[in-house]
Protein backbone atom coordinates (compact mmCIF):
# COMPACT_ATOMS: atom_id res chain seq x y z
CA UNK A 1 0.00 0.00 0.00
CA UNK A 2 1.22 3.26 -0.92
CA UNK A 3 1.96 5.65 1.93
CA UNK A 4 0.40 8.49 2.26
CA UNK A 5 1.30 12.40 2.29
CA UNK A 6 -0.07 15.49 2.83
CA UNK A 7 -2.79 16.79 0.10
CA UNK A 8 -1.20 19.60 -1.46
CA UNK A 9 -4.93 20.36 -2.94
CA UNK A 10 -5.97 20.63 0.66
CA UNK A 11 -3.38 22.78 1.58
CA UNK A 12 -3.88 25.05 -0.97
CA UNK A 13 -7.48 25.54 -0.75
CA UNK A 14 -7.50 25.83 3.15
CA UNK A 15 -4.82 28.54 2.55
CA UNK A 16 -7.18 30.23 -0.32
CA UNK A 17 -9.80 30.24 2.43
CA UNK A 18 -7.68 32.00 5.17
CA UNK A 19 -7.24 34.68 2.45
CA UNK A 20 -10.22 35.04 1.06
CA UNK A 21 -12.99 35.32 4.44
CA UNK A 22 -10.96 38.34 5.34
CA UNK A 23 -10.82 40.22 2.20
CA UNK A 24 -15.02 39.48 2.09
CA UNK A 25 -15.61 40.56 5.55
CA UNK A 26 -13.53 43.84 4.64
CA UNK A 27 -15.48 44.51 1.32
CA UNK A 28 -19.01 43.94 3.09
CA UNK A 29 -17.96 46.02 6.18
CA UNK A 30 -16.86 48.38 3.47
CA UNK A 31 -20.34 48.62 2.17
CA UNK A 32 -22.40 47.96 5.30
CA UNK A 33 -21.25 51.87 6.65
CA UNK A 34 -22.26 53.76 3.49
CA UNK A 35 -25.43 51.67 3.66
CA UNK A 36 -26.10 51.87 7.41
CA UNK A 37 -25.50 55.66 7.44
CA UNK A 38 -27.62 56.77 4.46
CA UNK A 39 -30.34 54.81 5.73
CA UNK A 40 -30.40 56.67 9.07
CA UNK A 41 -31.67 59.60 6.74
CA UNK A 42 -28.52 61.78 7.74
CA UNK A 43 -26.72 61.61 4.16
CA UNK A 44 -29.06 62.46 1.36
CA UNK A 45 -32.70 63.02 1.37
CA UNK A 46 -33.88 64.40 -1.74
CA UNK A 47 -35.56 62.42 -4.24
CA UNK A 48 -32.61 61.48 -6.37
CA UNK A 49 -31.75 59.64 -3.30
CA UNK A 50 -34.57 57.09 -3.51
CA UNK A 51 -32.86 56.38 -6.91
CA UNK A 52 -29.88 55.94 -5.41
CA UNK A 53 -31.18 54.02 -2.26
CA UNK A 54 -32.20 51.10 -4.62
CA UNK A 55 -28.75 50.82 -6.68
CA UNK A 56 -27.21 50.49 -3.31
CA UNK A 57 -29.31 47.92 -2.11
CA UNK A 58 -29.29 46.08 -5.36
CA UNK A 59 -25.15 46.23 -4.69
CA UNK A 60 -24.88 45.35 -1.23
CA UNK A 61 -27.26 42.56 -1.63
CA UNK A 62 -24.68 41.22 -4.42
CA UNK A 63 -21.82 41.98 -2.96
CA UNK A 64 -22.93 40.02 0.32
CA UNK A 65 -24.55 37.34 -1.90
CA UNK A 66 -20.83 36.89 -4.06
CA UNK A 67 -19.18 36.88 -0.75
CA UNK A 68 -21.04 34.01 0.87
CA UNK A 69 -20.91 31.78 -1.94
CA UNK A 70 -17.34 32.33 -2.52
CA UNK A 71 -16.39 30.93 1.16
CA UNK A 72 -19.40 28.48 0.74
CA UNK A 73 -17.90 26.82 -2.29
CA UNK A 74 -14.56 27.57 -0.75
CA UNK A 75 -15.51 25.34 2.62
CA UNK A 76 -17.40 22.63 0.49
CA UNK A 77 -14.26 21.97 -1.71
CA UNK A 78 -12.27 21.65 1.26
CA UNK A 79 -14.51 19.28 3.21
CA UNK A 80 -14.93 16.89 -0.02
CA UNK A 81 -10.82 17.01 -0.72
CA UNK A 82 -8.93 15.06 1.15
CA UNK A 83 -5.87 15.89 3.65
CA UNK A 84 -3.76 12.93 2.56
CA UNK A 85 -3.35 11.50 -1.21
CA UNK A 86 -0.29 9.21 -2.19
CA UNK A 87 2.85 10.72 -3.37
CA UNK A 88 2.08 10.01 -6.87
CA UNK A 89 -1.12 11.81 -6.34
CA UNK A 90 0.43 14.74 -4.71
CA UNK A 91 2.92 15.06 -7.84
CA UNK A 92 0.08 14.89 -9.94
CA UNK A 93 -2.16 17.70 -8.13
CA UNK A 94 1.39 19.63 -7.80
CA UNK A 95 1.83 19.82 -11.62
CA UNK A 96 -1.70 20.06 -12.60
CA UNK A 97 -2.62 22.85 -10.42
CA UNK A 98 0.98 24.53 -10.47
CA UNK A 99 1.33 24.35 -6.74
CA UNK A 100 4.95 24.33 -4.97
Amino acid sequence: MAELVPNPLHAALGEALRTVEPLVQEIESGIETPFRDFHEGTVWTRPAAKKFDAQLVQHRTRVRGAGEKIISDLRRTLAITPRQVSEEEARTIKQRYGLP
